[in-house]
């Protein structure tokens, strides 16, 4: 068995119980469900339980994995996509102890500051979007995907999908505007 074999004929080989395909495809795509959980779930150590729990059900689920109707990738997103979502709706335990976090005192170039403003606000506002429109966010604009693809993830038609994104887009600009008239206000 080859590194170079293609993710379909290695899935046949994993739904024989084959241990050595089923590396090969960690290897491949086990950054790619650990970056898509990152960007659903706020703890990374959480991300990287999704990504192991992603790859167990890949593991369990082989035989049923059909190339005719989507590529492993798409299947690996929606696994992914629906460990995130339901660990987001599960009631997290408050913790015993809030740590305190250091900060450093030293300075930051100005453009750091800025970019790190940016980012936030737009975490922000992304955390208020629904969930549905959240995720048509995720897969289209931070993970690339096409149209096509991220419907499919999302199991939903690609025009659905369009609509996801003109929402989503309109109300992170809506959010990040009104918080960039509140700070003018009080600037």
């Amino acid at each position: 068995m080859a590194e170079n074999e293609s993710d379909e004929s290695l899935m046949k080989l994993v739904a024989q119980g084959d241990q050595r395909a089923f590396r090969i495809l960690m290897g491949r795509h086990m950054g790619l469900a650990i970056r898509v959980a990152q960007r659903l779930v706020p703890d990374a150590a959480e991300a990287d339980d999704i990504g192991q729990e992603a790859f167990l059900r890949v593991w369990k689920g082989a035989g049923s994995f059909d190339p005719k109707i989507s590529r492993l990738t798409t299947w690996l997103y929606r696994i992914v996509l629906n460990l995130s979502l339901d660990r987001r709706r599960k009631p997290k335990p408050l913790p015993i102890d809030e740590a305190a976090q250091i900060h450093s005192d030293d300075p930051e170039p100005l453009a750091v500051m800025i970019e790190d403003e940016d980012r936030h606000r737009v975490a922000l506002a992304m955390a208020a979007l629904p969930e549905r429109q959240r995720v048509a966010i995720v897969l289209f604009h931070m993970e690339g995907l096409s149209v096509r693809e991220a419907a499919q993830s999302m199991n939903v038609s690609e025009k659905a999908l369009e609509s996801l994104l003109v929402r989503a887009r309109s109300a992170i600009k809506k959010h990040v505007e009104s918080r960039d008239r509140i700070n003018r206000r009080f600037a």
